[in-house]
């Protein structure tokens, strides 16, 4: 069989922060789904300080991919190496590199990519070459406007989490979180909610709520699911005014005889929103606490009717 022609494509920006701050957000990966749009989740398997392992989930082309890659970072010079270990099809393999060049105030990112299809299928490279432009472009040009943010970074970053301690079989309470379609009937804070379940554990879902102040909006999400693990993460992709990106976490931990209940946001706030929704002048701290509360008061309106659901299945029972 002869080899697989290898395809190459180079995208690159030039972003208005240290070359240093740009090199730490692209080999931060668990926190990706923050910055980049098309990443939904990402888990950190192995890692020895300059070699991990990551199992990543994203969008590409409208469905959700998931993939396990290699990464070498090298901080020396400013390069992360990737190799996709099990790439998503149509690839039959994938590999690539990220470049920080600093150009004195500013820097060049560069994000080259290696890859072949399987019998060199033209409709398979086709795809590919138009996902990777198209997520390329999404995630640098994404990098260019975070790094306008840098000195700010630490203010509109957020990570909070809300738990109770319940005496509620676990998996009753797991099956409330799963079938959320069933929510607008439970939670008085969802005003609709439509759930599509593309492949086992791969959810989209299109809300409709109300927050505490009585403002309505609408958000969407992919949402991936470990029933064996009893977690479900979730990033929405079109998020609440206030936010420009918000991803998370239901978690559902054993806890002596009953079971620790945990609701996980991870918020970028969105300056031009705060302004329109909260006034100009309030500022990231005042919206960060503004934030906590209405998302933790949520999450926990969530865990609560979850807990109510699952007492009540075993008193039917």
């Amino acid at each position: 069989m002869s080899e697989a022609r290898v395809h190459r494509t180079v995208h690159e920006v030039t972003a208005a922060a240290p070359a240093g701050v740009l090199y730490g957000l692209i080999a931060d990966a668990t926190r990706w789904p923050l910055f980049f749009p098309p990443c939904v989740h990402v888990e950190q398997l192995d890692f020895d300080g300059t070699r991990e392992r990551l199992r990543m989930w994203a969008t590409a082309g409208g469905a959700v991919k998931s993939w396990i890659s290699r990464r070498r970072l090298d901080v020396q010079r400013l390069r992360v190496e990737f190799v996709m270990d099990v790439p998503a099809a149509p690839a039959r393999s994938m590999s690539g590199v990220w470049t920080v060049e600093p150009l004195g105030d500013r820097s060049r990112v560069t994000l080259e990519h290696s890859f072949t299809v399987d019998g060199d299928d033209p409709a398979g490279v086709a795809w590919l070459e138009e996902v990777t432009a198209a997520n390329s472009g999404s995630q640098l040009g994404r990098l260019a406007e975070i790094a306008r943010l840098w000195t700010r970074l630490d203010d509109l970053v957020r990570s909070f989490e809300d738990t109770l301690r319940v005496d509620a079989p676990a998996e009753l309470v797991f099956d409330f979180l799963y079938r959320a379609e069933a929510w607008p009937a439970e939670l008085p804070h969802v005003l609709r909610l439509g759930l599509v379940e593309d492949e086992p554990g791969v959810q989209r879902m299109s809300m409709g709520s109300m927050s505490l102040d009585g403002a309505t909006h609408s958000t969407e999400s992919v949402r991936i699911c470990f029933p064996g693990a009893q977690r479900i993460v979730y990033k929405q992709t079109r998020t609440s005014p206030l936010l420009a990106a918000h991803a998370g976490e239901w978690c559902i931990e054993p806890d002596g005889g009953g079971v620790r209940l945990t609701a996980r946001h991870h918020v970028l706030l969105d300056e031009d929103g705060v302004d329109r929704v909260l006034g100009v002048g309030v500022g990231a701290v005042a919206a960060g606490r503004h934030v906590r509360d209405a998302l933790g008061e949520a999450g926990l309106s969530v865990l609560r009717y979850a807990t109510r659901h699952a007492l009540g299945a075993v008193r039917l029972r």
